[in-house]
């Protein structure tokens, strides 16, 4: 999943803590006062496939060594494996000079001091903060500090729904609230026990907690205090993790068998017509290379308990997206800041957004009409209105493994027939938490 979707089984707390202020960086070019010759960068995978990102970088990045005389070496990393090898790089002291990051590791990552910060006079390099959206600069690390990397692409949460299966069940336009939701799901699933309404991917901890910290949002819940420390057994935690879960254990809308499914697993069963809706981010380049023609599909916001996005408890996605960033000890300092000016300018942000189906955080590219196509434009305002950002605390990485990870163990619970009760969900959550403290 773009940002987000990375399920690690390490921490970048844990792992970091002995090496403050350790960066990549290849041996190539010169030092930070000199001009380099080539770069290394590491892009997250954001299409369907690794071929497919390197078909729309390649071009691009030639256009940046015309322009420069600076060669970009690529490497496409999955992001099973991204956060696994950017640790590994900072240990090392062997890495890329330039990197994409899951923005909800930005924090994290900027505790560790591994990269580069983005100070006024960095960002004013690349053409100045505030031509970037508020929001994307905010979840580029913690408040009141230099930002850890600078925003990339901008993604949220949509539901996508089949508009064939929902006609054949006899429903006229996608579901606004939960309820709604259930009952639509029900009807599919009435009509075709071989269907399901909604598609979920129990095993891909990171989606676990995206989806778990919309509701807990709606519900009144952070999952962190205002000092950063963990609060996941709150009433409103606990509810939010009890509802996402219940949709398999209680409303049987969901297919047991999506408890194990891992990353795209759920996008591959809905192009198939096989489940009716999904909750994702950008999923229109995955839904026509696996077949699926626009006109099969629509994209309506995430559901709220008002039937109207907003803020507070009508928030309906987290603030996702991809930010690019340098690592601190990089050689060639100068030359990738070269490099980020390049990605985030007017003309590439129209390029590459375009490209993977997100949403330009640069605010001159958003003008652009290709960003108001019907699924685009639903991101877009969620991102403007009804969308809210991860925690930027340090321990975030550790969130998505301990509470991703209760979550999976109660989908297991959910598909083999076991009570899933308000108790249980808590006890999770009081053995994710206990993890956290460790």
């Amino acid at each position: 999943m773009r940002t987000i979707r990375a399920a690690a089984a390490v921490t970048i707390v844990s792992a970091l803590a002995a090496v403050t202020g350790c960066g990549g960086g290849s041996s190539s070019g010169g030092g930070s006062n000199e001009s380099p010759k080539t770069l290394t960068y590491w892009a997250s995978n954001q299409g369907p496939n690794i071929e497919a990102d390197k078909k729309i970088l390649t071009p691009e990045l030639a256009k940046f060594q015309k322009d420069t005389g600076i060669k970009v070496k690529l490497e496409v990393v999955p992001w099973s494996d991204l956060l696994t090898r950017i640790l590994a790089a900072t240990t090392s002291g062997q890495g890329p000079d330039v990197l994409n990051i899951g923005n909800t590791w930005s924090a994290s990552l900027q505790a560790s001091g591994a990269l580069l910060p983005w100070t006024k006079e960095n960002f004013d390099a690349i053409g100045g903060e505030d031509r970037f959206v508020a929001s994307a600069v905010g979840s580029a690390g913690a408040e009141g500090k230099d930002p850890s990397a600078v925003p990339l692409y901008s993604l949220a949460y949509a539901l996508y729904y089949n508009k064939k299966m929902f006609a054949d069940a006899g429903i006229s336009k996608p579901p606004a609230t939960w309820d709604e939701l259930i009952a639509d799901g029900q009807k599919i699933h009435q009509k075709d026990p071989d269907k399901w309404g909604l598609a979920a991917e129990g095993s891909n901890l990171s989606n676990n907690i995206h989806q778990a910290f919309v509701l807990g949002q709606q519900h009144g819940a952070d999952f962190f205090d205002k000092s950063g420390k963990a609060t996941y057994t709150s009433d409103g935690a606990v509810a939010a993790v009890k509802q996402y879960v219940d949709f398999m254990a209680k409303d049987k809308i969901i297919a047991p068998g999506n408890a194990e499914y891992a990353q795209n697993q759920s996008l591959t069963d809905f192009s198939k017509g096989k489940t009716a809706m999904v909750l994702w981010q950008a999923a229109a380049s995955t839904f026509a290379s696996q077949g699926m023609k626009p006109s099969d599909w629509g994209v309506a916001p995430v559901p709220v308990p008002s039937g109207t996005p907003g803020l507070g408890k009508q928030v309906n996605s987290m603030v996702a997206g991809i930010n690019i960033a340098v690592f601190n000890n990089t050689k060639n300092v100068d030359g990738a800041k070269k490099f980020v000016k390049f990605m985030t300018s007017d003309d590439e942000q129209k390029i590459l957004n375009k490209s993977f189906g997100a949403i330009p955080p640069v605010k001159a590219a958003q003008a652009d009409p290709a960003f108001d196509a019907p699924d685009l434009k639903v991101l877009r305002d969620t991102l403007a209105t009804s969308a809210a950002p991860l925690p930027q605390v340090a321990n975030e990485s550790q969130f998505e493994t301990t509470v991703g990870t209760a979550i999976k163990s109660l989908w297991a619970d959910a598909a083999a027939g076991k009570p899933v009760t308000t108790e249980s969900v808590k006890a999770a959550l009081t053995k994710a938490q206990q993890q956290m403290t460790q």
